[in-house]
């Protein structure tokens, strides 16, 4: 098992941190905390370069060759992976930067920040948000430190991958489709149930699951990856269980007509065909 992978699990903690620190100064100077959103898919590219970065300080054949001498039938798999945690994370954290713009706080940290009551609120949403988005960042993230240090992958590696990408099309195309929707004035009040929304109410945080399902399978690609498995058991739970899914959907259900219809007919998570209704 590579000791370098733990050491690095510090510095990796850092690295998460100081990036929710980044968050909170720009969600300091918009007065919105929702902007951590936008910093959390591009954390993880940085908690992963960073990983990388130990990984070839500590590395034995730290020259120009380090960066291909892990690889299956002659391909490099660090810029694979590389390439594809890029794709997943810079996309999320742009598309939120656009959605979040000119919009008011989230109601979900307006709900966290009641908790500061009479207490130093500064303190309060560095704790329990951009702290714990940090820490939750690093743990979620720790297939991918992992495979910063991995030595050679097998062909689980292309299984992941392609659910990697089966997931951030399910993310990307979803959502277009309710920007779309939500742009269009005729639709205000009500409920998206077109394209892949009408295979599921969450194509967003479908994919967001695949995608984390995805990097833990290309981390069982190499040897001891199983370790990483509590990775995307804790992803697939908050969102399916905790700040997901049913936060999202019990607001819709009081704020769009028709949603609880459409919780009767569509798939709440895994997309299939909608019931038919009588």
């Amino acid at each position: 098992m590579n000791s370098h992978f733990f050491s690095n699990l510090p510095l990796a903690l850092l690295t998460a941190w100081a990036w929710a620190f980044c968050a909170f100064l720009v969600g300091r100077a918009v007065k919105r905390h929702a902007t951590i959103d936008i910093f959390w898919g591009s954390g993880f590219l940085w908690i992963y370069l960073e990983s990388l970065w130990f990984s070839h300080s500590q590395s034995s054949s730290s020259g120009a060759n380090w960066w291909f001498n892990s690889s299956l039938n002659g391909h490099s798999i660090r810029w694979i992976i590389l390439g594809a945690v890029a794709l997943w994370s810079l996309r999320l954290s742009i598309h939120l930067a656009i959605r979040q713009k000119g919009s008011a706080e989230d109601s979900r940290y307006v709900w966290i920040m009641r908790g500061a009551r009479d207490g130093n609120k500064t303190l309060y949403a560095l704790r329990k948000i951009y702290g714990l988005q940090g820490l939750l960042m690093w743990f979620v993230s720790l297939p991918l430190q992992w495979m910063a240090f991995a030595t050679s992958f097998n062909f689980l590696v292309w299984v992941g991958l392609a659910i990697v990408l089966i997931g951030v099309y399910f993310e990307a195309i979803g959502d277009e489709q309710l920007r779309r929707f939500v742009a269009n004035p005729a639709n205000s009040g009500t409920t998206m149930n077109t394209g892949l929304w009408r295979y599921t109410r969450h194509p967003n945080y479908f994919g967001d699951a695949c995608v984390w399902v995805g990097f833990f399978i290309c981390a069982l690609s190499t040897k001891y990856g199983f370790i990483t498995i509590l990775s995307p058991t804790l992803m697939v739970w908050l969102l399916t269980s905790l700040s997901g899914k049913p936060m999202l959907e019990k607001k819709l259900s009081k704020t769009r007509e028709g949603y609880n219809e459409y919780i009767a007919a569509t798939s709440s998570f895994f997309p299939r065909p909608p019931k038919k209704l009588s």
